[in-house]
């Protein structure tokens, strides 16, 4: 190996590794909020992807039509959860957020792909599909078993991967789907060539970290979320919603799945279940750390990038089972380190 072989595999790992990092703060945030681990994560990556996709080549997306068909459903929980204390000014709510967002989403999903809007378009267009299917997904999976414990949660979690799963392969098909890159610039560093779709991957990554800590440290509903991950119970005596928190988290991270997926889609072939693999790896770099430290997270997923690269180039069969074996040791270290602890009432 010579040294220009080494920088292009460290800059493939360091893109790589973004991508990670971005899945790795999702997980940790909706984890540190719902106690949830958000398996369906590597969905959000697939739908905002071929969303995207799909949209790019003048298409009408399924998941557009999947977000209205949650919106009703969790139209209805929300309905008989509220059947002893209904008002007119809480149906009109729920009913602008769970029938007319989503059916307004459709109707621009349907009508924009004839007249070939641009890039920003469909990405905006793709974000709100998957932010809505996430905030659905949270509201009629996960809100009514919030009070369980983490066992009962991890096992809805699979259940919603498997489910959305087969709604990507009913609506996308066994053929791998590509985007158009959102950048044709390049630029050259010495024997390094960024593409203008790798800069948008460092930037939009630098911008969506940026941005999350000035909303945990800035706003109302970030003081809200980091209460609620803190003590669930406590927030709720303050008077804070743990409900609207896990709302926002999966709202969060949905958006997140779904950038991640649409900086990914241009680089590489995206199928129905890629997205699965692809969060698995975010998935690492949030155990690394231990689903509750963002900083060392968002580092763990560049060791997670770089010791991807290099082992696509020694042992590229075996490159899956090294980037998971990363994640034992530190299993290790810390059951010995770690006392048991009782899981929280609420």
């Amino acid at each position: 190996m010579n040294t220009t072989i080494l920088l292009f595999l460290v800059q493939d790992g360091i893109t790589n590794g973004a991508i990670y990092a971005l899945l790795g703060l999702a997980l940790v945030l909706v984890f540190a909020v719902t106690r949830v681990i958000l398996i369906p994560q590597g969905e959000f990556i697939t739908f905002g992807a071929l969303t995207y996709a799909t949209l790019s080549a003048g298409g009408v997306p399924g998941t557009a039509q999947l977000a209205l068909m949650m919106g009703l459903v969790a139209f209805g929980f929300e309905l008989f959860s509220a059947r002893k204390s209904l008002h007119v000014a809480k149906v009109m709510r729920a009913a602008l957020i769970y029938i007319a967002f989503p059916a307004i989403v459709l109707a621009l999903a349907t009508w924009l792909p004839a007249h070939k809007p641009g890039v920003a378009v469909n990405i905006a267009l793709s974000l709100l599909i998957v932010a809505a299917i996430g905030l659905f997904l949270y509201r009629i999976a996960f809100q009514p078993l919030a009070h369980t414990s983490v066992l009962v949660l991890l096992i809805a979690s699979v259940g919603c991967h498997l489910a959305l799963q087969g709604f990507g392969l009913v609506f996308f098909g066994a053929e791998g789907l590509r985007g158009p890159p959102l950048s044709d610039v390049a630029l050259s560093v010495g024997p390094l060539l960024f593409t203008g779709q790798s800069l948008a991957v460092y930037g939009i990554t630098l911008a969506l970290m940026a941005a999350l800590w000035l909303f945990f440290g800035y706003t109302r509903y970030g003081k809200a979320l980091r209460a609620t991950a803190v003590n669930r119970l406590g927030a709720r005596l303050v008077g804070i919603r743990t409900s609207l928190s896990g709302q926002i988290a999966f709202l969060l991270a949905s958006v997140i799945g779904a950038i991640s997926g649409i900086l990914i889609v241009p680089i590489t072939t995206l199928y129905y279940d890629t997205g699965f693999l692809i969060g698995l790896k975010g998935f690492v770099a949030a155990i690394i750390g231990g689903l509750v430290s963002y900083p060392l997270t968002a580092i763990a997923a560049i060791v997670v990038g770089i010791v991807e690269s290099f082992s696509s180039f020694y042992a590229s069969n075996y490159k899956e089972v090294i980037v998971f074996t990363l994640i034992l040791p530190v299993l290790v270290l810390r059951s010995l380190a770690t006392p048991a602890v009782e899981e929280e009432k609420d």
